[in-house]
């Protein structure tokens, strides 16, 4: 088999993620090393085998990887074809030193549902303009961690707040054009940002982020029939860019928003 070679990083501008690694290795083996930010794996395609403080691991089906700080570790393929995996890398902001400890006991974590979350992250960092909805998913995967690796001193479910809910919503609406990161409106609000989410989506049913490109795209969708071309829209709404609107747009109407300003004589507007 002739060795291949993948790979993709960026720092995306997310407070809290150092860096965004996706690779696929058929051969490549990493010696031992150390990261001074958490490690957080998922492994798409085959198996990865591992060291860690002289104990061997593995990442088989969904296990989500957390290899912590300042502790040596190395990687190689656990099958033929080698492995396709997404990495996150965490600062210290995200889980202080206090969790290391459990990390290195317990770093492969069979839990579905933080799978599926890490990968919804990974493609809200891959998506310019997609900042709160990662900033979101970050808090939720951050508080999920943190009750895998120290479960009888996890934060207990609060109760969801209705006029904390209402706060956001009115933040989120006085900030349309311009939006508002997570972490500001939890110190404009005097929450933390995990509880804010948690009540915003449990009085309204839809998360932060979600309302806010839905109002977003309803101002787009009046504007376009209004005969503004696309690009003027985008910037016009609070986009990242023209291809950003594109995308959330034909996710929610079903099509782009140059075929539906070219519609605007029919009924499209439902």
């Amino acid at each position: 088999m002739v060795a291949r070679q993948e790979v993709s990083a960026w720092r995306p501008r997310v407070p809290g993620v150092v860096e965004v690694f996706h690779a696929h290795f058929t051969a490549h083996a990493y010696p031992m090393h150390v990261h001074d930010v958490w490690t957080l794996l998922i492994v798409d395609d085959g198996a990865v085998r591992y060291d860690l403080n002289r104990r061997e691991h593995g990442t088989p089906g969904d296990t989500v990887s957390l290899l912590p700080p300042q502790v040596p570790h190395n990687g190689s393929p656990a099958t033929p074809h080698g492995f396709r995996k997404r990495v996150l890398y965490l600062d210290l902001t995200q889980l202080d030193e206090s969790f290391i400890g459990a990390a290195v006991d317990g770093p492969d974590l069979i839990d579905p549902l933080l799978r599926r979350r890490v990968g919804q992250l990974h493609t809200a960092l891959a998506d310019r303009g997609g900042e709160l909805e990662a900033q979101s998913r970050l808090t939720l995967i951050r508080e999920r961690l943190r009750t895998h690796l120290r479960p009888r001193s996890a934060d207990r479910e609060r109760p969801t707040a209705p006029g904390l809910a209402h706060g956001l919503r009115e933040l989120l609406d006085a900030r349309l054009l311009h939006g508002v990161t997570l972490d500001e409106a939890a110190r404009l609000l005097h929450a933390h940002p995990t509880h804010l989410v948690r009540a915003f989506s449990g009085e309204f049913g839809i998360a932060p982020h979600q309302y806010l490109t839905a109002r977003r795209l309803d101002r787009a969708r009046r504007l376009l029939l209004d005969g503004l071309p696309p690009g003027e829209v985008a910037a016009a709404t609070g986009f990242y860019d023209q291809s950003h609107l594109n995308r959330s747009f034909k996710r929610l109407v079903g099509t782009t928003p140059g075929r539906f300003a070219r519609q605007r004589g029919d009924d499209t507007t439902s």
